[in-house]
Parts: structure tokens; C-alpha cells; sequence
């Protein structure tokens, strides 16, 4: 209404720049075949040798092939698939998710999955082959080899990373029928004194690949909100203990006398209030049945819950 459009400011759309690292081609129908040897013909180009990653479930569309910058090759396919023939069978197993920088996750079950910090593993051959980088005159053959070599490297990580998240994402939605995590603001946390772990972690990225297989194998996932206090919250009798410092990992609750891990605590309040939440959901959706009793509907609309704060909510444990 007001003519300004929330959130980060955008650039403007700009053409494709030959300059790009990151090339692509679309190739449609009758622009492409794939042959019986396993290899691909691409219009005006020939047949091209592809190492296959999976079996094609469907014929596809169309393909587009891809150039990053470490001068590697990928052909993305088009396929159609039913929506339904990936919903995995239903299971009872629910659990809350803590991410962090220590752990990357700890679910409410108490496992700990470690953070493997992709960039700090290759931090010290990055550091080498950028100096041999910033050595090279500009404009020189030398100089466009060092350029790969440090693209390379970036790939390595970028795709270990992209591996890990990939394979914890899977099994946590393979394992449970409900995942409840908390919105974060990583944009926000990128920017702070640990911009450079948040990055390496991917909090975001894990996030997305949650919510997108979710839906894909009919699963649920449930955010709760980011300003709820959920390490500092006792998970067995509800107790505040207030703002904890980052190195305090273990504490005691002075009500119940209950020794808690932070990062478990965290999880299983978490776990709770996602269940809360979902129960003011079913009940909201009972209260916004707006038809009579002949199945007629009577008024239109959809009934929405007030939350109450998180400060007078009671997390219980699961």
C-alpha cells in the first residue's frame, strides 16, 4: 500500500555476463537425446560422455547444462514425478531441533550431530593458494590457472557441505513424522563476531532442505519463535533461569534440582512448544468449521489463535 517493498533491498536484473563464473545452457525437448550407452547428445555440440549420479526415474523435459567456476560440467534434467509417490509411511517418533555452532544439531532424543566445519578444514590451503593467487600479474595465463585452483577448492567445500546437509536432512525426516526447530535470524547472525562459523554452518540452508523434504514426504515441520527462550527454560518443571553466557553448556534448575545439558534442554523445549503450538492449531481449525449441520457452509473465513507470549508459556517435557 505504501509503495515500499519489505526487507533487503534488491539489486537490479541484469544480463547474463560471459564474465560469470557460473554459466548455463537449456537444452528442450528436441534438443537433446540420451543415448543407449549412457552418454548425452546436445544440439550443435555431439555426444558428451556424463558420469550418471542416479537413474532417471521419468523421461525428461528438458536439461540444462551448467559451468561453475572451477570449470566443472553439470547437466540438471527436468522431470515430472507424482507428488505422492515419494510420502514415506507414517511413523509416531516427533522430535525438537537445537542448532548450533559446537554441535551442528541436537535433536530432543540427545543425539549430538557434530559440526564438521568444511571451511576451517581447508582454511590453511585456501589461505596458500590465494596468496599464490594475489602474486599473479593480471591478465596472465598464470594468473586465470590460480584463479581455478582457488575456485576448485571452494567447490570441495561447498560440496562437502552441501553432502552433509543433504544426508542429516534425510535421515531426521526419514525418522520422524513431526520435526519442530526454531526460526532464526541468520542474516542477522552472519554479520555478528562469528560470521564466518554461522556461514561455514549453513543453519539456513539445513532449514530449507528440512521444510522442502517435509512436504515432499509428507512429513511436518513447525517453526516456533525465535525470540522463545528455549535454553532458558528447565524442560521438567518449567523454571526460568534467565540469559545464560555462550561457554555455560551445563546447568543445575533450582526448582526441580534437575541437572540439564543445555543444548538437549533446548531441543526438548523446543519439542514442547511445537506441540503446543499444534494443538492451538487443531483447535482453531475445530473452531473455523463454519458449516451447519446439512453440510452447508454458513459464513466464510478461518478462524486464527492469539498466542500468548513466550514469557507465560510452560514447556513440559516430552
Amino acid at each position: 500500500m505504501s509503495g515500499k517493498r519489505k526487507g533487503p533491498k534488491m539489486g537490479l536484473p541484469a544480463f547474463k555476463s560471459r564474465h560469470d563464473p557460473r554459466q548455463s545452457a537449456r537444452f528442450n525437448t528436441n534438443a537433446f537425446k540420451l543415448r543407449s550407452g549412457g552418454a548425452l547428445y546436445l544440439a550443435k555440440i555431439g555426444e558428451i560422455e556424463v558420469r550418471w549420479s542416479r537413474e532417471l526415474p521419468a523421461p525428461p523435459s528438458s536439461v540444462t547444462v551448467i559451468k561453475d567456476a572451477g570449470g566443472r560440467y553439470f547437466a540438471s534434467f527436468v522431470i515430472d514425478v507424482p507428488d505422492d509417490s515419494q510420502t514415506l509411511p507414517a511413523t509416531e517418533a516427533e522430535t525438537g531441533i537445537d542448532v548450533g555452532l559446537t554441535h551442528h544439531a541436537v535433536t530432543s532424543e540427545g543425539e549430538k550431530i557434530a559440526n564438521p566445519k568444511w571451511l576451517r578444514r581447508r582454511e590453511r590451503k585456501l589461505k596458500k593458494l590465494q596468496r599464490a593467487l594475489s602474486r599473479k600479474q593480471k591478465g596472465s595465463a598464470n594468473r586465470t590457472k590460480a584463479r581455478i585452483e582457488v575456485a576448485r577448492q571452494h567447490a570441495k567445500v561447498a560440496d562437502a557441505r552441501r553432502d552433509f546437509l543433504h544426508q542429516t536432512s534425510t535421515t531426521i525426516i526419514r525418522e520422524n513424522q513431526a520435526v519442530h526447530v526454531e526460526s532464526l535470524a541468520v542474516r542477522g547472525l552472519a554479520r555478528s563476531m562469528l560470521a564466518k562459523s554461522v556461514n561455514d554452518a549453513a543453519w539456513g540452508a539445513f532449514l530449507r532442505l528440512l521444510q522442502g523434504k517435509a512436504a515432499r514426504y509428507g512429513r511436518e515441520f513447525i517453526t516456533i519463535d525465535r525470540w522463545y527462550p528455549s535454553s532458558q527454560l528447565c524442560p521438567c518443571c518449567g523454571w526460568k533461569i534467565g540469559k545464560l553466557a555462550l561457554d555455560v553448556r551445563e546447568w543445575d534448575c533450582p526448582c526441580c534440582g534437575e541437572h540439564h545439558d543445555r543444548d538437549i534442554a533446548a531441543a526438548l523445549n523446543i519439542l514442547a512448544e511445537g506441540i503446543r503450538l499444534r494443538s492451538l492449531n487443531d483447535v482453531a481449525a475445530g473452531l473455523a468449521d463454519t458449516r451447519n449441520d446439512c453440510e452447508g457452509q454458513v459464513r466464510p473465513g478461518t478462524a486464527i489463535p492469539s498466542l500468548a507470549p513466550p514469557e507465560t508459556s510452560t514447556a513440559q517435557a516430552a
